[in-house]
C-alpha cells in the first residue's frame, strides 16, 4: 500500500434505501455521501498528484481560504494498493506527474476497512460501489460500509462482484481516520 493523502469529509449516517443493517454510517472514499468538506476543490489545485491532500494543514488553510468551518468533519488519511482492476488484469498506476506529492504521513492513525473505487477518468476519486451502488447489501462489509480486509476487496474484484456497477478501473483503498491536529 502506498500513502495518496488525506481528506476532511461529513460523515453521514446509512441511508434508508441501502438495505444493509449492518452498515451505521459511510465512510467510503468517495464524496457521494456526506461530502468532501470542499465540493469543488480540484480547480484551485491544491491538491497532489494522488488528487487528494498531502497534509491536514492544507485543507485547514484551504477551508479558511474558502470560509467553511471544519466542525463535525470527519479526516481521513488513505493510502492504495499500487495495482488498478481493469475489469480483466491488475496494471500498475501511478499519480499525475505534473502535480508533485509530499505526504506528511500521520503519527497515528485508525484503520477502518477498505474500500474499492471507480477512477473512469484516471485522476480524482469517484463512485465507492459499497455504499453508492448498494453492494453492501450483498458483499461483507463492516459497520462503515467498508471491507474489513484487504483480501476481501481484492477477492471481490478478481472474482466478478463489482462487474456492471460503474465504469473502471478500481483501486482500492486502506481507509484510516485520523485526529485532527
Amino acid at each position: 500500500m502506498i500513502p495518496v493523502g488525506y481528506m476532511a469529509m461529513t460523515v453521514c449516517r446509512r441511508p434508508e434505501w441501502l438495505k444493509a443493517a449492518h452498515v451505521v454510517d459511510i465512510h467510503s472514499v468517495s464524496g457521494c455521501f456526506g461530502g468532501y468538506f470542499l465540493s469543488d476543490y480540484i480547480p484551485l489545485w491544491k491538491h497532489n498528484g494522488w488528487w487528494l491532500f498531502d497534509s491536514p494543514k492544507i485543507i485547514r488553510s484551504m477551508a479558511a481560504e474558502n470560509a467553511i468551518g471544519l466542525q463535525g468533519m470527519s479526516l481521513f488519511y488513505y493510502e492504495a494498493h499500487e495495482m488498478e482492476f481493469t475489469g480483466e488484469a491488475w496494471r500498475l498506476f501511478s499519480p499525475e506527474p505534473s502535480i508533485p506529492v509530499n505526504i506528511v504521513q500521520p503519527s497515528q492513525k485508525r484503520l477502518e476497512g477498505f474500500d474499492v473505487v471507480s477512477f473512469s477518468g484516471g485522476s480524482s476519486p469517484e463512485c465507492s460501489p459499497l455504499s453508492c451502488n448498494g453492494l453492501a447489501e450483498e458483499l461483507p462489509t463492516n459497520s462503515h460500509c467498508l471491507f474489513n480486509s484487504f483480501s476481501e476487496a481484492e477477492t471481490s474484484l478478481s472474482t466478478g462482484k463489482f462487474v456492471k456497477c460503474e465504469p473502471g478501473p478500481y483501486r482500492i483503498f486502506a481507509v484510516y481516520s485520523v485526529d485532527w491536529p
